[in-house]
């Protein structure tokens, strides 16, 4: 066990004290909101916690202190190069979080020029995506997955419909031949439940990125692959396939978790359920209420201090490294005091975090979520969890709390077929014309947050171990 510096407050923990908590214990994995609470009262906005072999971290709770963390790279960087630990030389070789938090040539990692490089050219390819094209190509692929079971009266939503919607879509969106869609999502589902094939499904994403950089030289197309090749910052072939990589898995595992998410609480919420039937709430009102509730991650590694600072009365040193509580953070009663409060449509939320990192592919993801579900309940209008909600099974991991299964009853209905229902039975086009989506709104300063519901925003028209773990196993490979 690696002992912490004296000067830090953790090491009180290490020394036989009380008072830091173990984020990887199993009450945490069990009840984060618990302990998130416990904290908060112990401890403030800022607390001070023990990651696996008792690493010493800050966890960030509190809304305000959040977005100070997000907002200001010149206080707080990505660049996991910062972190005491590894300066030390304390970070065990085979200690799990080596693989995700060691640092590499991605944005992720990355401030400054560096950072704007990178993410510039992400963005940019993300920004020309045309999100009817989306929405009718996810129609498309809602509408075969729930084809694949509309005839059994029965079905599990996390790895039939929520697990695979995303990554069939991305796939197409990054520039991969639609046949090979299916497969690639095959390995992807099986890299992140760490089976014993994980490391051959690793090597066959891998190979189908090279290979898809490779072809598009040659016949670039309208993809994200081709726009990446021929942005102006210059990516080398290596940044567009570890780029693509980053992207394909980020968008799949949050947007899954959206998805599940959201039905969960459809199947399990009855009013939340009959403002949505009876048209009092649209359905990206009801997504934002579920990224403010259950957002796709909970805790975000990480933050590094670039200089001795307080923060949320905590005295924070150079080199320490702060999680990110997204989960604590829309909870925390300084902006929430009442729980209870609809947040429906309001955006200010802090689900694809903020600053210079927010998350560049949100509408996207919010497309796909939105479009599928839509299908889902129009397709089969009467559903229903065959299972008490409380004892659905969970993937508990410090960094996350998702479903694992929401099994769910229908009446059979026979396959489409191509009936006329509004959507083509042909294949979408590949080609989706180059137009920028509308920009996400910005988050609003903390004066502007609302503690009471903000007003709708207008209709629009028509398992194993736990994912991180086995993401970490693999990304560095």
């Amino acid at each position: 066990m690696t002992t912490p510096p004296p000067e830090c407050p953790a090491h009180a923990h290490a020394s036989g004290g009380a008072g830091v908590r173990r984020l990887y214990d199993p009450e945490a994995e069990a009840d984060p909101m618990g302990v998130y609470d416990k904290l908060r009262a112990e401890h403030g906005a800022v607390a001070p916690v023990l990651l696996h072999d008792d690493l010493p971290a800050w966890l960030v709770l509190g809304y305000r202190e959040n977005l100070e963390v997000l907002r200001t790279p010149s206080r707080f960087s990505s660049d996991s190069r910062r972190w005491s630990v590894f300066q030390r030389g304390e970070l065990k070789p085979e200690h799990p979080l080596g693989p995700t938090i060691s640092w590499q040539p991605l944005v992720v990692f990355a401030d400054g020029e560096d950072q704007k490089r990178l993410r510039g050219a992400v963005s940019r390819g993300m920004g020309r995506f045309n999100r009817h094209g989306i929405r009718r190509h996810v129609t498309r692929v809602s509408n075969q997955l729930i084809d694949e079971f509309a005839a059994a009266g029965s079905a599990d939503l996390v790895p039939q419909f929520a697990e695979q919607l995303p990554l069939l879509v991305m796939t197409n969106l990054l520039g991969l031949p639609e046949e090979e869609g299916p497969r690639l999502a095959e390995a992807c589902r099986d890299l992140m439940k760490g089976t014993e094939t994980s490391g051959a499904s690793y090597v066959h994403i891998l190979e189908s990125l090279t290979r898809l950089v490779a072809e598009k030289h040659n016949d670039s197309g309208h993809d994200l692959a081709s726009w990446l090749i021929d942005d102006a910052a210059g990516f080398s072939d290596d940044e567009v396939i570890q780029h693509l990589r980053l992207v394909l898995v980020a968008a799949n595992e949050t947007t899954a978790n959206l998805i599940a998410g959201m039905v969960k609480l459809v199947l399990t919420d009855p009013r939340f359920r009959g403002n949505l039937s009876g048209g009092h709430m649209t359905l990206p009102d009801g997504l934002e209420q579920v990224l403010w509730d259950e957002p796709p991650l909970w805790v975000m590694p990480a933050r590094y201090a670039t200089g001795p600072m307080e923060l949320g009365g905590q005295r924070i040193e150079e080199g320490d490294m702060l999680l990110l509580g997204l989960a604590a953070g829309n909870t925390d009663p300084a902006i929430r005091p009442d729980l209870a409060t609809p947040m429906h449509g309001n955006r200010s939320h802090l689900a694809f975090g903020g600053g210079p990192h927010e998350c560049p592919g949100q509408d996207i993801g919010r497309a796909i979520a939105e479009t599928g579900i839509d299908v889902l309940l129009a397709r089969l209008p009467d559903l229903r969890l065959t299972t008490e909600p409380d004892d659905l099974a969970r993937i508990p991991a410090w960094t996350s709390h998702h479903l694992a299964e929401l099994p769910v009853e229908f009446t059979p209905r026979r396959p489409r077929e191509g009936e006329d229902t509004g959507v083509s039975a042909r294949p979408v086009p590949r080609e989706v014309i180059p137009q920028p989506l509308p920009q996400a709104e910005p988050q609003p300063s903390v004066a502007t947050v609302p503690q009471v519901a903000a007003a709708p925003m207008p209709p629009v028209r028509p398992r194993r171990r736990s994912w991180w773990s086995a993401l970490t196993s693999w990304l560095r490979r």
